[in-house]
């Protein structure tokens, strides 16, 4: 076992151990400090594995582990990851003490249930992005819903009771019908005439699953979406998400906009696509076409909220179907696109609500008629405000804008007739400009409902509730441990929004050999794909474009 597979396990394991700890204390008040030097700790192993990666292998998976679990059936204790699972590992580590930051003043009764689970939750996260066995990786994402369905339960709002039973029938029902359809792949993968003997390893499952029939495929399309479409969530299985986001705690919300949601649009990247890839292939525009839906009809219902974090909690629903459109689009600027939607939403959004937790600790509510103008009276909170909301909505220079572009830009180019002018990674399912010209509309419509909400909370003359008096513990704007949360958040947004280049070079090579596995099962002609292909494109585009062609005849056109 290699130093990096004992930090990878140490990720997973150590976060259990802690949350045991804090369980059987015998004080109720303890878990703040445990949680928080485990989860800043843990920040450690986080990093040496990402200076350890061989990032020009990034589809290969490294610092793999494995142990039988039975043999006879196939079931293995298997983790490892490729350069997509590291990033989102990363992701979910980084959140982890800036969480539990935000909760020491928010959670003033049973902390040791509040932090064990929370504790808990860390590991399933990592579990999930670290699984290689298709068991593993179930009982991981399906181990992620106890614990936020007791952090929305025991510590949300007024209607926590009815926002986690909805958040858990929502997500558990469309999770069996997921299993459902894995049961079936390792069925048709142990039969005689294919591997003839079970397994549940995730890379052959995707070797031999593309050998089933297009009925059945189908079939397992639906199923695997069930679960993954529910979790993103795709419209129209997005109405328990604006409930379980409102009633949530600050952290619930922060964990489940940045790494929850992500399991969702993950499952599709690793598993709905890869295992039922000619299926896919043919009902991407339907897929991209709800992914549109949801991003205008979200998008229209943010602008009517008056509950800001209702706001932000739809703006999620829109915002991950430019995710899902991405995936859609089959080709190297989806997949790049998505993938770094997924790291760069969790940040800007993230932080729009531990931006809102803040306030409403301080003012205990969320009614933008009731509180405004804040932005006389807590300027560090409206000058954080202000940036994550122009990061959410794809200021040029912050996260959002490569991800969204990427992710528009792919329905642009999924179309046969780019494939066919030979631009490298062009090829696609049947999209093409008008999937993305109405994609579109919600960044437009972003920007209105994120600016005007940015305008009635920060700017204007001052409100407050009437009732509303100073918090004890808590100075008028942002205390120090409120600015060192923040930050982090803050600085990935300007650092990916300035190179995100050095996230798309991360992933190249896996999303590469997604779209290959993709072409190869639809008996395409595979176009040029490679990510510094294209880059090497504009190159040469640029060079012709500035060196003139002197032999060129008057009145013709350069090629």
């Amino acid at each position: 076992m290699s130093q990096q597979t004992v930090l990878l396990l140490a990720l997973m394991i150590v976060p259990l151990l802690v949350a045991l700890r804090i369980a059987f204390s015998k004080n109720p008040d303890t878990g703040y400090r445990p949680a928080l030097i485990t989860s800043w700790l843990l920040m450690i192993p986080a990093w040496k594995l990402i200076a350890d990666f061989d990032f020009s292998q990034g589809a290969t998976t490294q610092f793999a582990y494995s142990i039988s679990w039975v043999e006879s059936l196939g079931l293995n204790f298997s983790i490892g990851m490729d350069s997509v699972s590291l990033l989102l590992i990363l992701l979910s580590v980084l959140l982890g003490p800036i969480v539990v930051m935000a909760s020491k003043t928010a959670i003033v009764k049973d902390k040791r249930m509040y932090y064990a689970w929370l504790m808990v939750l860390q590991a399933a996260m990592v579990g999930v992005f670290a699984a290689q066995d298709l068991l593993l990786f179930y009982i991981c994402f399906e181990f992620t819903l106890l614990p936020m369905f007791v952090l929305i339960r025991k510590f949300g709002s007024t209607n926590r009771v009815a926002a986690s039973v909805k958040f858990f029938l929502y997500t558990f029902t469309g999770s069996m019908m997921t299993l459902a359809g894995m049961v079936y792949i390792v069925w048709f993968v142990a039969q005689p005439d294919q591997l003839g003997q079970w397994t549940l390893d995730i890379a052959t499952l995707t070797q031999y699953a593309s050998n089933m029939s297009m009925g059945e495929q189908t079939w397992v399309l639906l199923a695997m979406l069930a679960g993954f479409a529910v979790k993103v969530p795709l419209f129209p299985f997005h109405t328990w998400l604006p409930l379980a986001h409102t009633e949530a705690p600050t952290a619930g919300s922060v964990i489940l906009a940045g790494v929850l949601l992500k399991l969702g649009t993950y499952g599709i990247y690793r598993f709905a696509i890869p295992l039922a890839p000619t299926a896919f292939f043919e009902y991407a525009p339907e897929i991209a076409v709800l992914s549109i839906i949801g991003i205008i009809y979200a998008g229209l219902i943010c602008w009517v909220q008056t509950d800001i974090k209702k706001l932000v909690a739809y703006s999620s629903v829109s915002h991950l179907g430019f995710c899902v459109l991405g995936l859609a689009a089959l080709n190297v600027t989806g997949f790049s696109g998505s993938i770094l939607y997924m790291l760069s939403h969790g940040l800007s959004t993230g932080g729009l609500f531990l931006m809102i937790g803040f306030m409403y600790e301080r003012y205990h509510t969320r009614d933008m008629n009731t509180v405004g103008g804040l932005a006389s009276k807590m300027p560090i909170w409206a000058t954080f405000m202000v940036f994550f909301a122009m990061a959410s909505v794809g200021l040029p220079g912050l996260n959002g804008f490569p991800s969204e572009v990427l992710c528009l830009i792919s329905a642009f180019q999924s179309d046969a007739a780019w494939s066919a002018a030979g631009e490298p990674g062009a090829w696609g399912s049947s999209l093409g400009p008008w999937f993305a010209v109405f994609a579109g509309t919600g960044m437009v419509i972003a920007a209105m409902y994120l600016l005007f909400m940015v305008g009635k909370i920060c700017f204007g003359p001052l409100r407050e509730p009437e009732d509303h008096h100073p918090h004890d513990e808590l100075p008028t704007d942002l205390s120090m441990r409120e600015i060192i949360t923040l930050s982090p958040l803050a600085i990935g947004c300007i650092l990916f929004g300035l190179q995100p280049t050095m996230l798309l070079d991360a992933i190249s090579e896996p999303v590469n050999n997604t779209v290959v596995l993709v072409e190869q099962a639809n008996g395409l002609e595979s176009a040029p794909t490679r990510v510094d292909q294209m880059i090497e494109h504009a190159d040469e585009h640029h060079e012709s474009a500035a060196t003139p062609d002197h032999h060129t005849p008057e009145g013709a056109s350069h090629e």
